[in-house]
Order: C-alpha cells, then structure tokens, then sequence
C-alpha cells in the first residue's frame, strides 16, 4: 500500500480530466506528489547535481636538480613529506540493496576516537584528508550485525572499500525492545521531506522496520494532517475550486471558499484517519510503503505497482491491502455528507474515484521506487542504534517480496 495520505488538490485534477465533471473523494498523498513532482520536471526542474569531491593529488617527489629528496641535493636531506589520502566505500544488505544513515567509524592504531560518517541515501561513504598507515572501519546499522574491516592506507592513495555487505543482526526479542526501535525509526521518518519541503512521512526505507503499535500509527496520521504543507496545500486546492466554480452549491465569496477548504481538507483528514490509523491498527496492517531499492528494475516495478493493492502486515507477510481499499471508500460515503447535493453521486462514485485512487498510487510507487528518494531529504542522517541481542523468542519473518 502506498501509504502517504491525500491531498486532495492531485485528485481533483485527476478525476476532472478522466469524468469531465465535478467529482470528489480522497486519495493517497503520493499521488498529489505525482502530479506536483512530475509538473515540476515539465517545468524544467532538475535536481542539484551532487557535488563531487576535489580530485586528491598524491605527492609527488621533484625531479629537479638539487631538490630535497633527490640524489643531486646538495641541501641537508630532510623526510619525504606525506600527502594525505581518502577512503571510501558503499554499504549494501545481503540482498544488494543500500543502506542508508549506517554509521561508519575510523579508527588508526591505538586511538581510542576516531572519525565517525554517516552513509549517504545511496550508501556511500567517504573520509577525506586520512594520514596513511594502518586503519580500521566499523560499521553498524540498525537490524544489521556489526561489520569491521581493516586496511592500509598508502600515502595520496584514494582506498575503496567497495561493496560492505552488512548481515541481518541474529534475532532479538520484539517484546522487549520492539517499541523502542519502532519509535526511534518513525522519529526519523517524520523528518522526511520531498525536495526539504513536502512531507513523505508513510515511507520506510529500513526493509526490516519494526511493526509500527497502534499508537505510532495514530501518531503519524495525526502529524501528516497537521503538518503546515497540508495546510497550504488544502487552501490551494479550494481557490483553484473556487475559480472554476466547482461545487458551485457552495457559493463565491469568502463564505464559498471557506467551505470549499474545509471540504478538502474533512477528505485529508478522513481518508488519512481511517486509511492510515483506524483500519491498519483493527486489522493489524502496516500503512507505510516499504521502499525496495534492489533487484532488477523490472522486479522493482512490479513490486511498486503491487503495492496498490497489496501492504505487509504487521506479522511481517504480504496480505491484501484492506485498510487502504476500504479506507478510501469509506472516506468518500462519508464525504456526501458535506458536499453539495448536486455533487452526491452515491456509492458508483466512491468505487470509481477508489479504482482511480489505486492507479495513482501505483504511479506515485514508481516515483518512490526510482525519483523520490533521491530528492526527499531527512536533516537527521543518522540511523536509531541497533538493539543489543537478546534471547529471541521468535524468528523474524524475511523481507523478501
């Protein structure tokens, strides 16, 4: 299920270029992130280009006559001077997938501190200006067993670590710990924003995320519809109703754009409460969309476009996605009590904006699997801390689709 909860400004769009008439009803946020992401490339928008890191210039000894290290110096002879050198490396799972907000830390011989990086959105990571000799790296994930490798760094030397696959951390006990982690990951996606600005709260891009509770749901909802972006968004959305004179039952003037914004937003806040918290906790599904990042691009579209249909539960198994279908036909028969009586088209709507709202989210899981992730910023850059390992008390069910 893609789980991002409606703006109901996408919808709209959507639904008036497929019907030709005013219909309303909520969807899922991603597919307002769709049409808004994909408006943008149209508009010539391109991301900013990752700046690269200045090429490292090894030392090199002089060849001229009589410089210092050379035979023909005639000065007293002084040490080589030693340039400094890089280290870098990508931090993959078992599967191939990266692993993002891993932390990396450098340590040479006896020091008890060290350097310490975060593994950026694609994996990478990179130390810069390292003296040469012997180091070690240790890297550690949450969900991963701990990982430490060794090397040599020679002087000017740009060392690659390649690929560091990181193993599924041995089972802990979900009772005692599960809560925390779970809390400590939602914490981290609360601060994922589209381009630092549109909230993309209902991703996960830890594959082995901890079940969210009850609570944790409702938290999330109850953050997404007050966020400020929904807000602004919502009020968008009913001047550009109110300028079309859509739902014209509602007037003009300030009393029609009024109920024209508390119409779209009672859609954000319905299809958001019972998509995303009431019937995921009674059925015990996972509202989140859970981001693969691995495989053959085929299998990741697949993946995306089951995932309209399809959600994992929170016993860790695909399952049908029940509370996003019901939700959003819930959320449009609620709806026809406060829209307009000439715009109540009765259940036939409901299933057909609940057909349209499965294609877009569809969509907007491609744009999840292979543009999003690469514009969403999170400021946090940094992973919760792996649990320590406990006596399991059950095996954790795979990943794997």
């Amino acid at each position: 299920m893609n789980s991002v909860r409606a703006l109901h400004f996408a919808a709209e769009c959507s639904r008036k270029k497929t019907f030709g008439r005013n219909t309303r009803g909520s969807t899922l946020l991603p597919g307002s992130l769709f049409w808004l992401i994909l408006s943008v490339l149209l508009c010539g928008f391109s991301a900013p280009a990752r700046s690269q890191q200045p090429p490292i210039v090894p030392g090199a000894k002089s060849g001229l006559p009589g410089a210092p290290g050379t035979a023909e110096s005639t000065g007293p002879r002084q040490p080589a001077q030693q340039s400094s050198g890089s280290i870098s490396g990508t931090v993959v799972d078992s599967s191939g997938g990266t692993v993002a907000r891993a932390r990396i830390k450098l340590t040479r011989g006896n020091q008890s501190a060290g350097q310490e990086v975060s593994s950026e959105a694609g994996g990478q990571f990179s130390f810069t200006n390292i003296a040469s000799g012997p180091f070690e790296i240790t890297i550690t994930a949450a969900g991963f067993a701990t990982q430490t490798i060794s090397g040599t760094l020679r002087p000017g030397e740009a060392y690659s670590a390649g690929e560091i696959t990181l193993a599924v951390a041995a089972a802990v006990s979900e009772v005692r710990v599960g809560p925390r982690i779970a809390e400590e990951q939602i914490k981290v996606q609360e601060q994922q924003r589209v381009l630092g600005l549109i909230p993309n709260f209902y991703v996960s891009y830890i594959p082995n995320a901890v079940p969210l509770s009850p609570k944790q749901k409702f938290e999330l909802a109850w953050k997404t519809t007050l966020d400020p972006v929904t807000f602004v968004l919502t009020g968008a959305v009913a001047g550009i109703e109110q300028s079309q004179n859509d739902f014209s039952g509602y007037g003009q003037g300030a009393q029609g754009y009024g109920k024209r914004y508390g119409a779209s937003y009672a859609d954000v806040v319905a299809s958001t409460f019972i998509g995303g918290a009431l019937l995921p906790s009674l059925l015990k599904q996972d509202p989140r969309y859970f981001y693969k990042g691995s495989g053959s691009t085929r299998s990741r579209i697949l993946y995306a476009i089951a995932n309209s249909v399809i959600c994992k539960g929170d016993n860790g198994r695909w399952q049908p996605d029940y509370s996003g279908i019901l939700g959003s036909l819930a959320a449009g028969g609620i709806s026809d009590l406060y829209y307009p009586a000439a715009n109540r088209n009765g259940a036939a709507l409901a299933f057909q904006t609940t057909a349209i709202g499965i294609g877009e989210s569809a969509a907007a899981n491609l744009l999840q699997e292979f543009l999003l992730r690469k514009l969403t910023r999170n400021p946090a850059h940094r992973q919760p801390a792996a649990p320590e390992a406990q006596p399991a008390s059950r095996r954790p069910n795979p990943d794997g689709y």
